[in-house]
C-alpha cells in the first residue's frame, strides 16, 4: 500500500531504531528465562542517557571535543548500567523482595532521577559532542549503521551463551525450578544476579548507541521500552514463567514489532497512537498461546 515501505531507507531505517529494544532484549530473555522479570529497563535507560550527557557536558570544558572524552561519556554509561542492574539483582537475590516490587520501585526512581537532573525539562549534550557522537548511531560498515551491528553481534553472543554454555542451561534450569537447580549444587543468587547485571550492561550498550541520535535526554526518554523488550521476549517463544528461552526467538519479535510500529506509522487505517495498545494485546495473546500450547502437550 506504501511504496516506502520496502524502501532501502525505510527498512535501514525500521532496524536501527529497533536495535535499541533489540540489545536490552536480548538481555531481558535471560533474566525472563530464569524466571525473573525487570520492569525498569526504559527509565534505567533514561538515567543512564541523562547522566552520560551530563558528565560529557561537565568534562567538556577540560578536556575539549575529542576521543577522550567520548570515552569517558561510554565508561560512564556502561558503568551506570552495571550498577544499576546489580541493584535490582541484588535487591532481589540477597533480599528476597519479588522481581516485579524491586523494578516497579527502581523504574520510579530512575524515572525521577533524570527529571531531577534534567530540572523538569531536558539534558542536551554540547553541539560539538553532538557533532562528534554522531557517527555513533549514523555510520557504520558497507552502509551497515553501528546499531544494526552491534545489535546483530549481542544477539549472535547472546544466543551462543544461552544454547552452548553452562550459564544459558543454568538459567534454564532456575527458572524450570530453583528448588532443584539448587539441589543439582547450582548458586542459583549468583546467577540471577549476573542476569540482571548483563541487562544493564546491556541497557548502557543500548544508551551509547541512542544518545548520539537525539543528543538530549528527558523523563519521556525510553518510554515503554520495558513493555517492547518483554513483548518481544513472549513473542519469540521465551516462557513468561522462565524455564525456557531462545535469543533467536527474540530478534524475531524485536523485528515484528518493528514492523507493525512502522506500518502504523506509514498507513491511515489505524493511528500510530495505538501502537502501545498493540504490543499489550500481542504480549495477552502470546500468553495464552504458550499455555493452550503446554496444556496441549
Amino acid at each position: 500500500m506504501n511504496s516506502n515501505f520496502l524502501s532501502a531507507g525505510n527498512v535501514t531505517n525500521v532496524l536501527a531504531r529497533s536495535a535499541f529494544i533489540g540489545i536490552i532484549a536480548v538481555g531481558m530473555t535471560f533474566v525472563i528465562t530464569a524466571g525473573g522479570l525487570d520492569l525498569s529497563v526504559g527509565s534505567m535507560a533514561a538515567f543512564i542517557a541523562g547522566l552520560m550527557i551530563l558528565v560529557m557536558n561537565l568534562a567538556l570544558p577540560s578536556m575539549g571535543v575529542g576521543l577522550p572524552v567520548m570515552l569517558l561519556g561510554i565508561a560512564t554509561a556502561l558503568v551506570a548500567g552495571l550498577v544499576a542492574g546489580w541493584i535490582n539483582g541484588i535487591l532481589i537475590t540477597t533480599m528476597r523482595i519479588e522481581a516485579f516490587i524491586v523494578t516497579l520501585g527502581t523504574m520510579g526512581i530512575y524515572r525521577s532521577l533524570v527529571t531531577w537532573l534534567a530540572d523538569g525539562g531536558t539534558l542536551s549534550l554540547d553541539f560539538g559532542l553532538r557533532t562528534a557522537l554522531q557517527p555513533l548511531y549514523y555510520s557504520g560498515i558497507l552502509g551497515i549503521s553501528w546499531p544494526i551491528i552491534v545489535f546483530a553481534i549481542v544477539a549472535i553472543i547472546g544466543e551462543v551463551v544461552m544454547r552452548m554454555t553452562a550459564f544459558g542451561r543454568y538459567c534454564a534450569a532456575i527458572g524450570s525450578n530453583d528448588q532443584v537447580a539448587r539441589y543439582s549444587s547450582v548458586n542459583v543468587n549468583r546467577m540471577r544476579l549476573y542476569t540482571y547485571v548483563g541487562l544493564g550492561l546491556l541497557v548502557g550498550i543500548a544508551t551509547i548507541m541512542y544518545v548520539p541520535r537525539l543528543g538530549s535526554a528527558s523523563s519521556a526518554t525510553g518510554v515503554l521500552w520495558e513493555l517492547e523488550a518483554i513483548a518481544a521476549v513472549i513473542i519469540g517463544g521465551t516462557v513468561l514463567k522462565g524455564g525456557f528461552g531462545r535469543v533467536w526467538g527474540t530478534v524475531i519479535g524485536v523485528l515484528i514489532l518493528s514492523l507493525i510500529g512502522n506500518i502504523l506509522n506509514l498507513t491511515d487505517a489505524v493511528s500510530p497512537y495505538l501502537n502501545g495498545a498493540i504490543q499489550g494485546v500481542i504480549i495477552v495473546l502470546a500468553v495464552i498461546l504458550q499455555r493452550e500450547s503446554k496444556a496441549g502437550d
